[in-house]
């Protein structure tokens, strides 16, 4: 009788091993090491029980592997936190932005259709391209099904990725991609595109006819894909993602953050970046300074928030906004990121627990200078007569009695 039992089922009958409970980055990978192959037993029975036949997990799991890399990225935290003009001037590069245009004739009867259909202007759609993989220069080469089953093996985010792995496997049974094929991210994101199995799964399309969503190989799926996902993201048809702007002299900078109708700020006396007059639409805005009042300022319009359910970071929402404009001809910001000290996760953990001593609430300290913490240096820098810009700037850290900032 044993002999007859399937693969699958001698895999989900041997014992489990003992996990070493370390935290450490060392001792994770040796505990996952050691669990990985009663992890996979009880992977292969929730996959089973979700539709992934015994083919597909003979053929993938036999061969999967930790990848201690994986774990190494996953626990990095940057010492340093990134500047604006760090992130955005490492992204849009003129090459980035003459590359667009290049794709965006190359590609114009596509995203046309594609516009029409979904609603989302060809430059957009570039962008996210431009952004996500440098338009299809680089999708990523790690192994996608090694690096989900290293994290889905991981205490950290084990339900997560077990859900991505089995979509993973899914989305290979259904379209036969082999294991060479689906190379990514070291988190599992793949394609031009960089979707996640889930959004892969739920949002890519077949645009090119061939019987399969392929965002590794098809630029049509690719893209349309990204114009599907976009518009179940809640993309506005018709209205822009924001655009730079100057602000008057006086302002209250209290009011970053703040969503507004566009109305409202032009009447505090908000101009385009040109100095010329808002225009003149029923949307609201949020103002967003991402270096403080010495850098530029943007307002954000719903389709801004569309582009951060993409990529939660202002940053990132900037950068697609600002090279989606400059692909169809825009300038360059009127305003340069300015070279700003890169400031270290201690250093922002220290500002909030210098804060909570004051009676600022910043929330835990971790390190990072999310909206709770900028609220309460805004108020902190206004009750010491400071720009009250949420900024981390020498001026703030010198008032907070931080020595060697």
């Amino acid at each position: 009788m044993l002999k007859k039992i399937s693969w699958v089922v001698a895999l989900l009958a041997s014992p489990v091993l003992a996990a070493s409970g370390a935290t450490d980055v060392e001792h994770e990978i040796q505990r996952v090491q050691s669990d990985f192959p009663q992890c996979l037993r009880t992977f292969a029975e929730q996959a089973k029980a979700q539709g992934v036949n015994d083919q597909t997990l003979k053929t993938h799991l036999q061969n999967l592997q930790v990848v201690t890399r994986v774990i190494e990225l996953d626990r990095r935290q940057p010492e340093f936190t990134s500047t604006f003009a760090g992130y955005f001037d490492q992204r849009i590069t003129d090459w980035r932005v003459n590359k667009g245009r290049e794709l965006l004739a190359q590609h114009r009867t596509l995203l046309n259709q594609l516009t029409k259909q979904y609603g989302i202007p060809a430059q957009y759609l570039l962008a996210f391209w431009g952004m996500e993989t440098n338009y299809g220069g680089y999708k990523g080469k790690m192994p996608v099904l090694d690096s989900l089953a290293t994290l889905a093996c991981d205490h950290r985010r084990s339900e997560f990725f077990t859900k991505e792995l089995i979509t993973a496997l899914q989305l290979s049974q259904k379209y036969g991609f082999s294991a060479e094929q689906m190379q990514g991210s070291w988190a599992g994101a793949m394609g031009h595109t960089q979707f996640m199995p889930s959004a892969y799964a739920s949002y890519a399309v077949d645009a090119d006819g061939d019987g399969k969503a392929d965002l590794w190989n098809s630029t049509e799926d690719a893209l349309a894909s990204a114009a599907n996902f976009l518009q179940h993201l809640g993309w506005q048809r018709n209205l822009r993602w924001g655009r730079e702007v100057k602000l008057p002299k006086g302002f209250d900078f209290n009011l970053i953050g703040e969503s507004k109708p566009l109305a409202d700020w032009q009447q505090l006396g908000l101009t385009e970046a040109n100095g010329k007059t808002l225009p003149v639409a029923d949307v609201s805005a949020t103002l967003v300074l991402p270096a403080g009042h010495q850098g530029p300022a943007f307002i954000g319009y719903d389709n801004f928030e569309v582009i951060k359910r993409w990529n939660r970071s202002d940053f990132y929402a900037i950068s697609v906004g600002h090279l989606a404009d400059r692909i169809i001809g825009a300038g360059k910001l009127a305003v340069a990121p300015p070279q700003q000290q890169r400031r270290s996760r201690d250093e922002i953990k220290l500002l909030q627990q210098k804060l909570n001593e004051l009676g600022f609430d910043a929330g835990k300290p971790d390190g990072i200078l999310g909206s709770n913490s900028r609220k309460s240096l805004r108020a902190f820098q206004a009750s010491k007569g400071l720009i009250p810009d949420g900024f981390p700037d020498d001026a703030t850290f010198n008032a907070l009695g931080i020595l060697g900032s």
